[in-house]
């Protein structure tokens, strides 16, 4: 393991790829607070639980948040890998933290635009410019491996 923390370019993924989690811990954690908040429970166990089955029901409050998680899941955890795989290719420390930099920064801006309905483009703009990076380390790692395909 200390190998692996020694890789720098690695090191650096490990601390955006953490920061990323936490952001969709913070995602999840949101999402049931509003859940909380607003009494909409989408399991009847829970409506009986915090006032009976009328609280069985959605809102569209707590869907934007449940999508925004969603989202995360749809986003980052394809970055996880491309990432984890992109830094054993060897590529420059200072390249590779723009990569995951940037697809932070994006993902950071597209949560909050998402829970805050922020008017377009924000939302749209902020995935696009996350999808960069990762298109851009597909296809490092596809010209590193090619040779051996």
């Amino acid at each position: 393991m200390a190998t692996i923390i020694r890789n720098e370019v690695f090191s650096c993924f490990v601390f955006y790829g953490v920061l990323l989690v936490l952001k969709m811990y913070i995602i999840a954690i949101i999402t049931g607070q509003v859940r909380l908040r607003k009494k909409a429970f989408a399991n009847p166990e829970d409506a009986l639980r915090h006032g009976g089955l009328q609280f069985h029901r959605e809102d569209p409050y707590v869907e934007r948040c449940r999508r925004a998680h969603i989202n995360d899941m749809e986003n980052i955890l394809p970055f996880l890998f491309l990432g984890a795989i992109y830094s054993l290719t060897g590529p420059s420390l200072v390249v590779a933290r723009l990569h995951f930099l940037v697809f932070f920064l994006a993902r950071l801006l597209h949560s909050v635009a998402y829970l805050l309905a922020l008017k377009a483009p924000t939302r749209s703009l902020a995935y696009t410019v996350a999808q960069i990076p990762c298109i851009s380390m597909a296809l490092q790692i596809l010209m590193a491996v090619a040779a051996y395909a």
